[in-house]
């Protein structure tokens, strides 16, 4: 199990009310199973349209149960951006 940090931005940070906290996990799906326990409610609807980054890495559309985190690295949780 790894500890870091996971970053929220726009929306997301939003609905978890903070702008980042601590994770203790070993891939991205526990991450954030932990997250949406921590967060019910409007964050969980939130990262259903989420992209996320690991260590600056697009995790694109890997399974997020095959994302394995590193001690002391940095998920970065995207919502759709608008704009042009």
């Amino acid at each position: 199990m790894a500890a870091g940090t996971i970053r929220y931005w726009a929306a997301a940070k939003a609905a978890a009310g903070v702008a980042e906290e601590p994770y203790a996990a070993g891939t991205l799906a526990e991450a954030l199973d932990a997250v949406r326990e921590r967060h019910p409610g409007e964050l969980t609807r939130v990262l259903q349209r989420c992209s996320f980054l690991v260590d600056g890495d697009p995790v694109g559309t890997r399974s997020h149960e095959t994302v394995r985190l590193a001690e002391g690295g940095t998920v970065e949780v995207l919502p759709p951006f608008a704009g042009g």
